[in-house]
């Protein structure tokens, strides 16, 4: 098998050796860059682990950049945006390793693609040769098996570089995807940015509330507050529960009398009720007398 390999090899042309050489190019040159960006960011990784002072210096610009503009950026505005500082200086400061980031990712379908090129060129050329073999095209004097054999292969030939490029651009696809997998340079600069973003949190943190202060955090506060300004908060927030206490023992004492108001004022009403009834019958009484007289003094007088 690997003599038939190199047999069909040694057919390819100069067109085809030269996809051939771009398709392997292609290859190492992915390959040798993801290790290379993989070195360069874990570089950047171990120094800022192994830097002493949070702020630097530190050996790479980049992580010397992200430090001063975020905290220019504090003196600004309280609310700094990190990611967005540690984004930016990355495009601005590793232009090169991110061109050769997008090279790695894209290198598997260049391969691939260079590999149908190859193929398509080979396809091209043999068909040609075999559409020249077929009209008959023959110099007058020229044997015939001799021209037919060169025509052969010369159609092989370009045979043979289809499929020469489909093998290796295929097997360089491979390669490269195994290698993405199990090595992919995306993840791991993104890992880089997360850790220098806690960084860079962690060192606003410290310099807003010092060295010694323990930040307690607060839901839907901005930044954690100080230990004397919690303590603050809970006085006053005691005090406005005791005002509270307060005001619902005085609720309730008016409940109290209201309701004391409400039962004497029931017992008022009964009692008008009673001497109401009372004042009925002693009109009645003074009805009933007045009659009386009245016939009395009605029969005197007929007498």
């Amino acid at each position: 098998m690997p003599s038939s390999i190199l047999d069909a090899l040694s057919l390819i042309g100069t067109g085809g050796a030269v996809i051939i050489a771009a398709t392997v190019a292609s290859l190492l040159f992915g390959v040798c860059a993801n290790f290379y960006l993989r070195a360069r960011y874990a570089n950047i990784g171990r120094d800022l682990l192994r830097t002493a002072h949070p702020r630097g210096p530190f050996s790479h610009d980049v992580l010397n950049r992200i430090v001063r503009e975020a905290t220019e950026a504090r003196t600004r505005s309280f609310d700094v945006n990190v990611q967005a500082i540690v984004e930016d200086c990355f495009q601005s400061e590793l232009r090169p390793l991110l061109f050769a980031e997008r090279f790695v990712r894209s290198s598997t379908g260049l391969v691939i693609i260079l590999g149908l090129l190859g193929t398509f060129y080979g396809l091209t050329s043999s068909i040609g040769q075999l559409v020249g073999l077929v009209s008959g095209d023959v110099d007058v004097g020229t044997d015939v098996n001799q021209s037919v054999t060169q025509g052969l292969t010369h159609a092989l030939s370009g045979m043979s570089v289809a499929f020469s490029n489909s093998l290796i651009g295929i097997f360089a696809a491979v390669v490269l995807t195994i290698l993405g997998v199990f090595s992919n340079v995306t993840d791991h600069r993104t890992a880089i940015m997360v850790q220098i973003e806690n960084h860079i949190d962690r060192l606003l943190a410290r310099e807003l509330h010092g060295p010694d202060e323990t930040t307690i955090p607060l839901p839907g506060a901005a930044a954690t507050a100080r230990p004397d300004a919690l303590a603050h908060v809970v006085e006053d927030f005691s005090q406005s529960v005791l005002r509270l206490e307060n005001a619902v023992a005085d609720f309730d004492a008016a409940l109290q009398r209201f309701a004391t108001n409400t039962r004497d004022f029931g017992e008022f009403n009964l009692h008008l009720k009673d001497n109401v009834q009372r004042m009925s019958l002693s009109f009645g009484d003074f009805s009933e007398a007045l009659k009386t007289e009245i016939s009395a003094l009605k029969g005197g007088r007929s007498s």
